[in-house]
């Protein structure tokens, strides 16, 4: 069984930086492909960031690019995400997902985490 666990959202100021963790278990994700995404109140859940585990290419969302870094530790089976010069329209909830063959919509990542609530003040 699939388990994907975040930790690390908080509130931080607006040009602050938090990191968040995604620690996955089950099964081997060498093969998978692994992913942010974040949903506002009211908003569509939004592509942020994704890479594959076995390493690569890194994938951004338009909003994210230059601030925000997707990594992985293969020691921890952990999945990062380095947020950097926050703003407020970043607040949001955060979730972490990994799918064999993900597409470029949230339909088709088939495992999710719960989420970790970021709010950045003004």
């Amino acid at each position: 069984q699939v388990q994907l666990v975040e930790s690390g959202g908080g509130l931080v100021q607006a040009g602050g930086s938090l990191r968040l963790s995604c620690a996955a278990s089950g099964r081997t994700f060498s093969s998978h492909g692994m992913g942010w995404f974040r949903q506002a109140p009211g908003k569509e859940r939004e592509f942020v960031a994704a890479m594959r585990w076995s390493g690569g290419s890194t994938y951004y969302g338009d909003s994210v690019k230059g601030r925000f870094t997707i990594s992985r530790d293969n020691a921890k089976n952990t999945v990062y995400l380095q947020m950097n010069s926050l703003k407020p329209e970043d607040t949001a909830v955060y979730l972490c997902a990994a799918d064999t063959s993900p597409g470029s919509t949230w339909q088709t990542w088939n495992y999710w985490g719960q989420g970790t609530q970021v709010t950045v003040s003004s």
